[in-house]
């Protein structure tokens, strides 16, 4: 069996090194990795490959950064003589940004069967790119690999054919387990500080509402540390803002690698965060989590672990903050299978 995997963006390799992994185990199973260079900066893509165990990519596409609509055309064109020449048995894709959606066009014209890990999530908001890729990309998918049952009954409610569809668990769960005893330890103590992250393209593209949270922040942080380490993109946009000044204890410092941001996860006192991947690694974690969404396409960690969604409600933000700070954390459960066997799950599927 010929599998060729296709990945992009920084959340892509935390999910691809399982599957790849559990399928070398396999006899006869031949890999393929494809990197589409969505992400091109060293620190948001060439230190995970070094972390995460994944080997180097066959091919890099070096398609770089540019508009949703230039970047999956770039993709597509780039991507497509690959796979024509390489003739893969199985395509697959991962997650919901940009590579995933092209790639999963590409195959639906050729013809290539598709598996779709992480399928089925929903925000219901169709003014979030990554919703679009995700339901596009189901539609075409042959294989459907979704993390939680709530991705089961999305895909039964769009008519998705549901012997298709496999609920395996959640793979960024089985990298978190993997490398958690290789985490270095935060140089920032412990329990004593508060983690953000902050890059979605509703937060940090409009000035006024970026300066909304960083005018939160900078109240957060006369009292508690607060560390930040900063995407490219949210830095740029910072750049661009007059008359923003930081508090002593909010501490801007570069991205830094996977075991190092898991160090900082797993003892910080509470995340505030606008990431999806990050709702999934503090639930497993037991770490409060604050999402400055109105909506998460990962309901569970609300459901059941230890997220909260404030919105942009930056005072309620901040009343969250005082709760988790004082003791009134919500105590928040782990989803069933997120263990750390979904690769495994997904490779029994494929070469059954």
């Amino acid at each position: 069996m010929n599998i060729l995997h296709v990945i992009g963006a920084r959340p892509n390799f935390m999910k691809v090194a399982p599957v790849h992994a559990a399928l070398a185990s396999r006899n006869a199973v031949d890999q393929i990795l494809i990197h589409t260079g969505q992400h091109y900066d060293a620190f948001m893509s060439d230190i995970f490959f070094q972390q995460l165990g994944i080997p180097e990519p066959n091919y890099n596409l070096n398609v770089g950064s540019g508009s949703h609509a230039r970047q999956t055309a770039e993709i597509m064109m780039r991507l497509e003589p690959v796979i024509i020449e390489k003739k893969p048995d199985v395509v697959l894709v991962y997650g919901d940004v940009n590579s995933t959606v092209a790639a999963a066009l590409v195959c639906s014209k050729l013809l290539v069967p598709l598996g779709h890990v992480e399928a089925g999530l929903r925000s219901f908001d169709r003014t979030m790119p990554e919703e679009i890729n995700r339901m596009l990309t189901d539609r075409v998918a042959d294989w459907l690999f979704t993390p939680s049952i709530d991705g089961n009954e999305n895909l039964a409610r769009e008519g998705i054919d549901l012997e298709k569809v496999h609920l395996v668990g959640n793979v960024m769960i089985d990298t978190l387990v993997r490398l958690l005893p290789h985490v270095k330890p935060a140089e920032y103590g412990d329990k004593s500080y508060i983690l953000v992250t902050l890059h979605r393209p509703s937060n940090v593209d409009d000035p006024s509402e970026l300066s909304s949270i960083l005018g939160a922040l900078n109240e957060i942080a006369r009292a508690t540390d607060v560390v930040f380490p900063v995407h490219p993109r949210t830095r740029q946009m910072m750049r661009e803002l007059k008359g923003i000044g930081f508090a002593p204890k909010l501490r801007l410092i570069e991205p830094v690698g996977y075991l190092e941001f898991l160090g900082l996860q797993r003892k910080a006192a509470l995340v505030i965060t606008d990431s999806g991947g990050i709702q999934e690694e503090t639930t497993f974690l037991r770490v409060p989590c604050i999402t400055i969404r109105e909506n998460t396409e990962r309901p569970a960690t609300v459901s059941i672990g230890t997220n909260v969604l404030v919105g942009r409600d930056m005072d309620r933000l901040k009343t969250e903050v005082r709760k988790i700070l004082s003791g009134e954390a919500k105590t928040g459960g782990i989803p069933p299978l997120w263990e750390g066997k979904a690769g495994d799950r997904i490779a029994d599927v494929l070469v059954s």
